[in-house]
């Protein structure tokens, strides 16, 4: 990958839809006999399906038992969080339009519809690419090393502002670490009645943990060397966390 695309690169929106659904622990569910809301039931094979385990009693378990052909329409919603207090903390839905069926004890939920939305808007993702798909290699790692960053290294959360333009800082009272992926590092900067988003690509995507910390250590050396931005405005009050 040449250095014009490594520094535009991004996730592909199939990759991002199976990220948000590898890390979510909970899902809301809307079949015909209403809606239902579970959390840590959900587990994804290979082929694409979700599996739901649920409880026997569930509304689920008796539509799939008693619909026409065994298979009742649902859909599903993931969100996805910032493990890291922010403002807007929200950064994507995942709804997955589907047929339930009883499978091995089982509901086993095949999608026919892939829609992933974020700030920038919503994206339809072709079924059969979110099934190839893989979740990024950060995706269950990312809550643990964001918190980390933001819990124990505030200055280097700082010095990584040197590399944002500064008309992107003005009227900031506060950064902080938003999301992480192979290909980058995303910033969110809180303003006293708004807030926005600036990426820092990496120069080379890292596809394990030890790969990102040397990619976050070149962005770190390449703020270094850069000039200081206009001084970073900070409002802290108790209530800031």
């Amino acid at each position: 990958m040449g250095d014009r695309n490594a520094w535009t690169a991004a996730p592909a929106a199939a990759e991002q839809a199976r990220s948000v659904l590898a890390a979510a622990w909970s899902c809301a569910v809307t079949a015909e006999g209403g809606r239902e809301e579970f959390v840590g039931a959900h587990t994804v094979a290979d082929d694409g399906r979700i599996l739901l385990h649920v409880p026997e009693d569930s509304a689920l378990v008796a539509a799939a038992i008693c619909a026409p052909r065994g298979e009742p329409s649902a859909v599903l919603e993931f969100a996805d969080v910032a493990p890291v207090p922010v403002r807007g903390r929200i950064r994507a839905r995942l709804w997955l339009a589907g047929w339930f069926a009883l499978e091995d004890g089982h509901l086993a939920f095949r999608p026919t519809r892939v829609v992933l939305r974020q700030p920038s808007g919503a994206v339809v993702v072709d079924v059969d690419e979110f099934t190839a798909a893989a979740p990024d290699p950060l995706a269950l790692a990312e809550a643990r090393l964001l918190t980390h960053l933001a819990d124990c290294h505030g200055d280097a959360v700082d010095r990584l502002t040197r590399l944002v333009d500064p008309d992107s800082l003005h009227g900031a009272v506060r950064v902080r670490p938003l999301a992480v992926d192979r290909h980058g590092l995303t910033l969110r900067i809180e303003r006293i009645r708004s807030h926005g988003d600036v990426r820092l690509p990496f120069h080379a995507p890292a596809d394990d943990v030890a790969q990102l910390t040397e990619r976050v250590h070149v962005l770190l050396a390449q703020a270094s060397a850069a000039s200081c931005p206009r001084a970073l405005q900070r409002q802290r009050t108790d209530g800031d966390g």
